[in-house]
């Protein structure tokens, strides 16, 4: 019987074998490579969202512009000089005011 007892107590003092599970999962971590595919996705998406804001921006210009060929000429002589008489007093009132500095630096000195 002491033959069986020394056999007990060394199996029990063995460390065990260890099984690996077996799965078919892939590793949760991602490749090289999936990492560069992201982020090529990631300035893919913004690229095309900056490019649809300048085609949404184009076709409102474009929509004006049908707007504006829409009018008659006599409107369209007008228009033009309305906003040709807006552009010269803006740049007179920027002039007056550049002219204003400069005295104010003079003086400074």
């Amino acid at each position: 019987m002491s033959f069986l007892t020394s056999r007990t107590i060394l199996r029990a003092t063995r460390t065990p074998i260890t099984t690996r599970a077996f799965s078919t999962t892939f590793i949760a971590r991602k490749s090289a490579t999936e990492t560069v595919k992201d982020g090529v996705k990631t300035v893919d998406r913004k690229v095309s969202d900056v490019l649809v804001e300048g085609i949404e921006a184009g076709q409102t210009a474009t929509q004006k512009a049908k707007e504006v060929a829409g009018m008659s000429s006599s409107e369209l002589k007008g228009k033009a000089n309305e906003v040709a008489g807006e552009a010269k007093g803006k740049a007179n009132e920027l002039a007056g005011e550049a002219k204003g500095k400069k005295e104010e630096i003079k003086g400074k000195m």
